[in-house]
């Protein structure tokens, strides 16, 4: 019985076979959602380099509903776990941590967006550009940016009811939020979905237990609900916006879309299929932090080659460009010993003294 077990407790319950290593639905669910998020910057740079859309452009349609709320549930779900530790270790892993990476990859990229800067806005353009990406997020790397403030807030929110913190958040994300700061955009419209893997964790991990004992009645919600987010996304009545992103409406396809997925992530761990996006999930900051190089210059060599004329296959082939790379680089990184400052924070960048960090 659970009934009488606080929420962390509960949480714990759940977490009991962590020990025994990575949980498979889990890595699934990320590598779902970081596949999402880099198909969706591939597909729309090719399509605005080629000025029209291609076929791949129904599927970044259709998870706009719930792939950053997957993203960010599956952020927060272990954070019970560690959310009362004391403050140097919470500091140092859920913010110096994520700080360090947010300032060598926003310079690595500036490393190469600089000369074009530099000819459009003359020498003083990059610095300024670089010293504002301090406070308004660079790019594809404000997710690292935000996330820090995420578990910072959810912190200090701790001692308060989960259910009111969650209706609050919900408020929040269904109110027209439009500021043009990135911080205070992105939080309005995903802390809900953070604070939700946060607080409702066991929760979610029951649901994908169930799921993995019934995978042909949750395989078909999946096929349903699915389908019907497709739909909300292509329907647009009385208005030029579509109805996914009407207030309500976008939190319940995000659930929807989130559910749909990690009854697909049930099925493939229990039958160990898809590996390759298994190790993309559990290496999910990898491929974030560095998909934008192999990505741009893959759009820039096809696009400008003219070899192919159809945006659909260019855009499959600039997002699988996008996913290789940061593996090929890992993987050089990992067995030739060098670069691993890359994606794991050395010792002289951390607060509390620590062996060799887990990797990525």
């Amino acid at each position: 019985m659970t009934g009488g077990l606080s929420r962390k407790e509960r949480a714990e319950e759940s977490y009991i076979h962590l020990d025994a290593g990575r949980i498979g639905w889990v890595d699934y669910l990320k590598g779902f959602s970081i596949l999402l998020v880099v198909m969706m910057h591939s597909v729309l740079g090719v399509e605005e380099a080629m000025g029209s859309e291609g076929w791949m452009h129904v599927f970044v349609q259709t998870a706009q509903p719930f792939r950053m709320p997957a993203f960010f549930m599956v952020a927060g779900l272990f954070l019970m776990r560690s959310i009362d530790r004391p403050l140097d270790r919470y500091i140092d892993t859920k913010v110096v941590h994520f700080v360090y990476f947010y300032l060598l990859w926003l310079t690595i990229q500036f490393a190469f967006k600089a000369p074009g800067m530099a000819l459009e806005g003359g020498l003083a353009a990059p610095p300024i550009a670089w010293l504002t990406a301090l406070v308004q997020p660079f790019g594809t790397l404000w997710f690292i940016y935000v996330l820090p403030i995420f578990f910072l807030v959810t912190r200090a929110l701790r001692r308060l009811p989960a259910a009111a913190v969650a209706i609050a958040a919900l408020v929040l994300q269904m109110l027209p939020v439009h500021t043009g700061l990135v911080v205070i955009d992105e939080f309005a419209s995903y802390y809900v979905w953070f604070f939700i893997g946060y607080a409702y964790a066991d929760h979610i991990f029951r649901l994908a237990d169930l799921m993995r004992t019934r995978l042909p009645a949750s395989l078909a919600f999946s096929a349903i609900a699915l389908a019907t987010i497709w739909f909300f996304t292509e329907w647009t009545p009385w208005t030029s916006i579509a109805a996914s992103h009407w207030p309500g409406v976008s939190f319940v396809l995000g659930l929807a879309g989130a559910a749909a997925l990690i009854a697909i992530c049930a099925a493939l761990d229990r039958f160990h299929l898809a590996r390759a996006i298994r190790w993309c999930g559990a290496h999910s900051i990898v491929i974030y932090l560095a998909f934008f190089l192999p990505m741009a210059a893959s759009r820039v060599i096809l696009v400008r080659s003219g070899l192919i004329d159809n945006a659909g296959a260019v855009s499959l082939l600039v997002w699988i460009a996008a996913v290789i790379g940061p593996a090929v680089l890992f993987l050089l990184v990992e067995t030739s010993g060098y670069g691993r400052f890359l994606f794991e924070r050395p010792g002289w960048a951390r607060l509390t003294p620590s062996g060799r960090q887990a990797r990525p």
